[in-house]
């Protein structure tokens, strides 16, 4: 891995500390990493490598969008630094059961849908390449929760259409293969 990520991902790792994956006991950095490696497929771009390891510190570690952006001026030029927390802001989740407690899952999801289909492209790419990790893990571990989960996603990627094609039918491709693991 390239000197800077390398330090993006310790980054990530130091913020998400003692996260565990929620179906294994890998260290949460795995699925940063995993998403970063698919995206890493159709670009070199530095902030969207950077903002894929970084996708879910905002929304899962106490790190504040400052603090981000602290951190990465020290890497990368402003510019790329801006458009790497530009990105991870765009993966944050807004419409959560924490702020809106009101609102039952399928509210807060299809709101974070319509939030997500108005992201850059490059934001929609790395939510695909989350997709894509995650799907199978989840179809495999969690069967109950697995439907409602690839409903999310099929929603997700019926409105997300700017991000790279080719990572967009991998998802669509993890999502048909999660809902459907026997090929039947």
């Amino acid at each position: 891995m390239d000197p800077t990520l390398q330090q993006v991902r310790d980054f990530a790792d130091a913020a998400h500390g003692e996260q565990m994956r929620k179906y294994s006991d890998d260290r949460y950095i795995v699925h940063p990493e995993r998403v970063m490696q698919l995206c890493s497929k159709i670009t070199n771009d530095a902030a969207v490598l950077s903002a894929a390891l970084l996708h879910d510190v905002l929304e899962d570690t106490e790190v504040t969008a400052q603090e981000l952006d602290e951190f990465l001026l020290t890497l990368l030029p402003p510019a790329d630094a801006a458009r790497t927390v530009q990105y991870v802001k765009e993966l944050t989740d807004i419409y959560t059961k924490k702020n809106y407690p009101q609102w039952n899952r399928r509210k807060r999801r299809s709101k974070e849908a319509e939030r997500l289909e108005k992201a850059s492209p490059e934001a929609q790419t790395i939510k695909y390449a989350d997709i894509i990790d995650n799907c199978p893990e989840i179809a495999r571990e969690d069967p109950d929760f697995a439907d409602r989960y690839i409903s999310e996603c099929r929603e997700l990627l019926r409105k997300m259409t700017k991000g790279n094609e080719q990572l967009r039918l991998e998802a669509m491709d993890a999502v048909n293969r999660a809902k459907n693991p026997q090929g039947l």
